[in-house]
């Protein structure tokens, strides 16, 4: 394990998370049912995500290299004009109302309901994702599966306790259109530096 990549892929993960639908998804659902339950819902979701990507990524780096930094260069590249031109995510996903309104009205709300349900949601919403992505970027990047998997998870946990915790009251201090245009700036950098390394060879 690399604590380097793993510190780097936490912070660029975490910050990519805030602006992200997920966040509010996890949100909208910490209002509605025990923060603890979502919670585990959510994780076990990323936790699926950052395996899936990271295979990704690994199946990437068998590619020549030259091509391997263009893909990734590319990758990061769209990563950072979604973040940089793209809309913030005003309100969540009218799919995300629909499965926390699911099933008749008036039945108990069970830990196996509640978390099944908040996986459900994160991982049908985390498909394609931009933190999915940076994470099968930094895997192909890094050669280092284990500390980027490290890195993606505990960001993407982090940004989630944040959401089922604080909730509402932490977006009052976090401007959620900065951190977007900040990470998309890391991510344009890092789609500089692997387009240097494709040219150069």
């Amino acid at each position: 394990m690399d604590p380097f990549v793993i510190l780097v892929v936490f912070a660029v993960i975490a910050a990519a998370e805030l602006p992200d639908k997920s966040l509010f998804a996890s949100l909208v659902l910490a209002t509605r049912y025990r923060a603890a339950w979502v919670f585990v819902g959510v994780a076990a979701a990323f936790l699926v995500h950052v395996t899936i990507a990271v295979i990704a990524g690994g199946v990437l780096s068998l590619l020549p290299h030259r091509l391997l930094q263009a893909i990734v260069a590319a990758l990061f590249a769209a990563g950072a004009l979604i973040l940089l031109l793209g809309r913030e995510a005003d309100e969540v996903s009218a799919g995300v109302e629909d499965a926390m309104q699911a099933g008749p009205t008036g039945r108990p709300h069970t830990f196996r309901r509640v978390a099944l349900t908040s996986f459900g949601v994160v991982f049908v919403g985390e498909w394609g994702d931009i933190t999915q992505i940076a994470t099968a970027n930094y895997a192909a990047r890094y050669h280092d599966p284990v500390s980027v998997a490290i890195g993606a998870t505990l960001g993407l946990w982090a940004v989630a306790a944040l959401a089922v915790t604080a909730g509402k009251k932490a977006l009052d201090y976090i401007a959620v259109s900065v951190v977007r245009r900040a990470t998309g700036m890391v991510l344009a950098v890092f789609a500089v530096l692997s387009a240097v390394a494709a040219l150069s060879g």
